[in-house]
């Protein structure tokens, strides 16, 4: 019991780590998307470098710091989920400074009675149990994190209680002498920690955002990221000298071909886009066999990450270092873990922070594979992995914790399991309601969430077709959250991502009540955001739509270059439905090009493009529905912010024809 105690505090720790460091970088940039530039806001991500102003009290206070600690954590994590965005930033701020401060205050602790706790075993075993309720988190709730949101607040009061009464079982300090007292490799063993907790932060907490990397099979990557992490804290708490069996050069490998691995599956996913705006489009289908092998390999070799944790843990504790030998550790991984935040989110908004964001251009694997690559190098430099006192081998795991540990794993699976689908008859049918929405990665025009009311919306008007911009939130810019899949499973529609997070676009996604088909992205030319069409047809009532939702941006040749391309690729196609955010107005000239072979919806209702009390003449019209001119459009309806919920207006229409 006592040794499973130190578990879960470890687990909860982290788990808030994970969560507040996601919120924390998500406030800042939904805070800096309003203007599309860095500001004085960024300064909140000094919030990773603060925890060494705790440093100088660890030895002399460390009861007294870890209930001040708490405290900080229990009220900034338990409030988290029911504040705005300003303040979330705040209170996450401090969930970081004081989850980071209590993860290396804890390598000095034991359970009350204990000559000495294994820390590398049970802070590794920790961390399992972490990334395991992440992912249960945010699986049952389809994408989101369900204790972040209001309705599953209980559920982070909850874990802050148990985390509270779990610190009152500790004791700090070693009753016996460390073997040894040399410190050389703390600040190296330090940054592994930090590297770790980032790699984990960044995708494996999240299985979702692997998902979107690689158009893989959810269900298939849930479970198998699920299934690892709870089997290494079986395996640590039952079997612990399994663990032991792996030396030096055995790790070493196994780092090696998971570094390899994870790049690859990145990699594999990379487009070359069009280099000029006379280029043909690139178009991608769905990923092949091969590409998707990188991906089963990295899944199966990601538990590396655990034995590393081990390793690092164990250094420290072995060597028993002063409170001030952290500190360069700690501040150099704090720096890397920043400059990588920074690297990731420049490879999405490449064209708005010149000249530094430039490089960043199509670099997508570039952070992942500096994580894995230093942590292969960290810990190629380390011995064995620890070795547990005979006592420790032998302690048996009571059954009510692998029950437990069951459970997480099949509410897991059973949640990711597919969904119904709606069961939409088309024989009679003889009309389709489609909806062009931006939804702004799911926040309105004052920067406030708003997924809860873009789905109400979506409900009450209830379209045949959503087409989404802006939904590429799976990335950790906007905490990893998965909207799109939020969306889809909540209304029972099925979807198609469009152009992977791996491709630096702004995300357009498709959901449909039928069955998409033959799903596809185009890549036309960009200079400033990367250009995806996301393509896909349906069939109603023996008719085949084909569906295109777009969202192009950057200088007018790429604006020209997009409507080139969604011509040129929707020739001689019946039955086309055009939708999206333009950024076009209907004096631009590629904005005429598409008129003058499709109809605007709006237009076509309304001439005069004023009608059902909004007056949409102006240049604020840049969401457009086009469609065939054989195809007819009632019913046509804008509705602007706020009650539109993000930062556009949302636009529906109704396309009707008549049967042969």
């Amino acid at each position: 019991m006592k040794k499973v105690s130190m578990v879960l505090v470890f687990g909860v720790v982290v788990l808030f780590f994970i969560q507040s460091a996601g919120t924390l970088v998500e406030s800042i940039y939904i805070l800096d998307l309003m203007n599309t530039t860095l500001d004085e806001k960024a300064l909140g991500i000094l919030f990773f470098f603060a925890p060494v102003l705790l440093i100088p009290l660890y030895r002399k206070f460390p009861r007294g710091l870890m209930w001040i600690s708490f405290a900080l954590l229990f009220a900034a994590r338990g409030m988290l989920p029911y504040l705005n965005t300003a303040s979330r930033m705040l209170a996450s701020g401090f969930g970081v400074f004081t989850t980071i401060g209590l993860c290396f205050l804890l390598l000095r602790a034991r359970p009350q009675g204990e000559v000495q706790a294994q820390i590398g075993s049970l802070g590794s075993a920790g961390l399992g149990l972490a990334v395991s309720l992440s992912v249960l988190l945010r699986t049952v709730n389809f994408g989101i994190d369900y204790s972040l949101i209001p309705a599953g607040g209980w559920v982070g009061w909850g874990l802050s209680l148990l985390l509270g009464w779990l610190l009152t079982q500790l004791e700090f300090g070693n009753e016996t002498p460390p073997p040894e007292k040399k410190t050389v490799g703390v600040t190296s063993a330090v940054v592994g920690i930090i590297l770790i907790l980032t790699l984990i932060w960044f995708a494996f907490s999240a299985p979702a955002v692997i998902a979107r990397w690689t158009e893989g099979d959810y269900f298939l990557i849930v479970t198998i990221v699920s299934f690892f992490s709870v089997g290494f804290v079986l395996v640590t708490l039952a079997q612990p000298q399994l663990l032991e069996k792996i030396n030096r050069r055995g790790l070493l490998l196994w780092n090696i071909l998971f570094a390899f691995s994870l790049t690859a599956t990145i990699l594999a996913h990379r487009v070359a886009f069009p280099p000029t705006p006379d280029s043909a489009p690139v178009v991608v289908t769905s990923p092949s066999l091969l590409a998707q092998m990188p991906l089963v390999l990295m899944l199966f070799l990601f538990p590396v990450i655990f034995i590393d944790m081990r390793l690092f843990l164990s250094q420290i504790q072995q060597t028993d270092p002063a409170p001030l030998q952290l500190v360069p550790g700690m501040l150099l991984g704090s720096l890397i873990l920043v400059l990588l935040v920074f690297a990731h989110i420049f490879t999405n908004v490449w064209g708005y922070v010149e000249p530094v964001s430039t490089p960043f251009r199509g670099q997508f694997w570039l952070p992942y594979c500096v994580l894995a690559g230093l942590i292969t190098l960290l810990t190629s430099r380390k011995g064995n992995t620890e070795a547990l006192p005979e006592q420790e081998s032998t302690f048996t795991l009571r059954w009510e914790w692998a029950l437990l540990l069951l459970a997480i794993f099949l509410v897991t699976a059973i949640w990711a399991l597919p969904r119904n689908r709606i069961q939409e008859t088309s024989s009679a049918k003889t009309s389709l309601l489609v909806m062009t929405y931006n939804i702004q990665q799911a926040n309105d025009d004052s920067g406030e969430r708003s997924f809860d009311r873009q789905l109400a919306l979506m409900r009450k008007v209830s379209p045949d077709i959503i087409s989404l911009q802006e939904s590429d939130s799976t990335r950790i810019s906007i905490n990893n959250n998965d909207y799109v899949r939020y969306f889809a499973e909540k209304l029972g529609y099925y979807s198609y991502y469009g152009p992977t997070t791996v491709t630096g676009t702004y995300g357009t996604a498709i959901l449909s009540r039928f069955p998409l088909l033959n799903t596809r992205t185009a890549f036309s030319y960009s200079d400033t955001d990367e250009i995806g069409i996301a393509e896909a047809e349906i069939e109603v009532n023996g008719r085949r739509f084909t569906i295109y939702d777009v969202h192009p941006d950057g200088s007018n040749a790429a604006m020209l270059a997009f409507a080139k391309t969604l011509l040129e690729r929707s020739t001689d196609k019946p039955n086309v439905i055009a939708l999206g955010d333009y950024n076009l107005r209907d004096y631009e000239e590629a904005y005429q090009m598409i008129d003058a072979v499709y109809t605007n919806a709006w237009v076509s209702v309304y001439p005069s493009k004023v009608g059902a009390g909004v007056d949409m003449s102006g240049k604020n019209r840049i969401d457009h529905i086009f469609v065939s001119p054989d195809l007819q459009v009632r019913n046509a309806t804008y509705v602007l912010p706020p009650e539109s919920a993000t930062d556009h207006p949302v636009h529906w229409a109704e396309i009707y024809w008549q049967n042969p």
